[in-house]
């Protein structure tokens, strides 16, 4: 990225000497110096250097309304003066994070009506880990504490977290604990051999039986996993593999967890993905859309059976000093009134989604796409050497040649391995769809370029 505003260069020197930025190469971020991001609208960001970008993750799948909409900082300041901060400890709570546990369960699957709030979708996901387990102690039944995931699913970044996750590379820098057990993910481009898609999904499906059987059904507390893997590549499953899950899940004694921090508020086209499979989860985790990333929140929705249990069971010895914070709960009730009374989610499900995946699937003509794939406000494009076998261009890093090729042709779209990855604002029009997928088709034009 050519510089020329000494402000900018200013800051990549604060960065460089002060900032400890998340999942970065330091040395890398270094040598080339953060890109700047100083304001946004809409769906669309601009740098100090002054160029506009349009944002295809919304930043990161979390802001589902779009930038700048005053009534999210409106009721921030009001909320500020009112009552800035109180905690939920001590048999204490406020009106915010009251009337924002109603409104969740409001949309949340049939039978769900409570709330635990948390400060993130990872401290989610620590919650489930710990909500668990003391579920089943208090059943009588200490010894179900295995949690089964998923391989290079994803469920944050802090030690449980990383740990439910199945991701390599967390793991090997201390993202790990006892009693945590993955199974094959259900990801039919990259792994389903020469299997059909429908094959691979039963099959998929099936490592969830084989693991539970290893393990012991009297061991296993629970399985968690996304309705569509967010981070691990834009996993749609196969049409078989969550029908086939559901059977199994119905055969044993275990909690099924949906982590929603992803397809939770819209993103499909329904309120949830779990609405969208018609899952029947016992804890479902959201963050992200629930204040359109406006300020940092998360929580657990659980169903009425475990809270009753949990109810029951004395003291629960799990809280965060920030568990619904008043002022995110303001932000998060009217981050659902806009999401509700402007139909967004509506309008996705009918128009923008069918259009979005209508024009990405267009470029499945071009050279470098073994294969596009999408649903609701979410796609990827495989990128491949060879479409036939679906072979990659090893070793070469086109993912990242064609995330820098975005960057630089104001576009951001995320590169998983040789996978590129969208989740746009829900708010996106008709226009900016053809804009992203117009920058899209001129990015993977300059990339194949450069593998040439």
């Amino acid at each position: 990225m050519s510089v020329n505003n000494p402000q900018t260069r200013e800051w990549q020197t604060l960065s460089s000497e002060h900032h400890l930025a998340p999942f970065s190469d330091y040395q890398q971020l270094k040598e080339k110096g953060p890109r700047i991001i100083t304001k946004a609208e809409g769906v669309h960001l601009w740098d100090s250097e002054g160029n506009k970008i349009l944002d295809g993750m919304a930043g990161l799948w979390c802001v589902a309304v779009g930038y700048g909409r005053e009534e999210l900082v409106e009721v921030a300041a009001k909320q500020m003066r009112e009552l800035p901060y109180y905690n939920l400890f001590f048999q204490t709570a406020h009106p915010p994070a009251l009337e924002l546990a109603k409104a969740v369960t409001a949309v949340a699957p049939k039978g769900m009506t409570h709330v635990f709030f948390t400060g993130s979708g990872s401290e989610g996901n620590d919650t489930n880990l710990r909500m668990v387990r003391h579920y089943w102690a208090l059943k009588g039944k200490p010894q179900k504490q295995v949690i089964i995931g998923r391989i290079n699913g994803y469920h944050g970044s802090t030690v449980a977290g990383a740990a439910l996750g199945g991701m390599s590379g967390m793991h090997a820098q201390g993202g790990t604990l006892p009693g945590i057990e993955h199974i094959p993910q259900p990801y039919w481009f990259g792994e389903g051999g020469d299997m059909t898609p429908d094959e691979f999904g039963v099959w998929a499906a099936e490592q969830l039986e084989k693991k539970i059987l290893e393990v012991g059904e009297d061991k296993v507390a629970a399985f968690i996993a996304e309705p569509i893997q967010g981070a691990g590549g834009v996993i749609i499953p196969p049409e078989t593999y969550w029908p086939k899950i559901k059977e199994i899940l119905a055969k044993y004694d275990i909690l099924f967890i949906a982590d929603e921090v992803i397809c939770g508020f819209g993103r499909t086209g329904e309120w949830f993905g779990s609405d969208y499979y018609d899952l029947k989860p016992d804890l479902m985790t959201i963050a992200k859309g629930l204040t359109s990333g406006y300020i940092p929140m998360g929580g657990v929705i659980v169903r009425d059976e475990v809270a009753k249990v949990l109810s029951e069971g004395g003291d629960f010895n799990h809280g965060f000093t920030y568990s619904g914070h008043p002022v995110a709960a303001a932000v998060g009730l009217e981050s659902l009134r806009i999401l509700r009374d402007e139909k967004i989610i509506e309008r996705v499900q009918a128009e923008t989604a069918p259009y979005l995946q209508k024009r990405l699937r267009e470029l499945n003509d071009h050279p470098l796409v073994g294969e596009v794939r999408g649903l609701g406000m979410l796609g990827a494009i495989e990128l491949v050497k060879d479409k036939a076998t679906r072979a990659r261009y090893e070793g070469q890093g086109a993912g990242m040649i064609c995330r820098q090729f975005c960057f630089d042709n104001g576009l951001i779209m995320r590169a998983v391995g040789d996978t590129m990855i969208i989740a746009p604002p829900l708010v996106i029009s008709h226009a900016e769809i053809d804009e992203l997928v117009e920058k899209a088709r001129k990015c993977l034009d300059l990339t194949l370029e450069a593998l040439k």
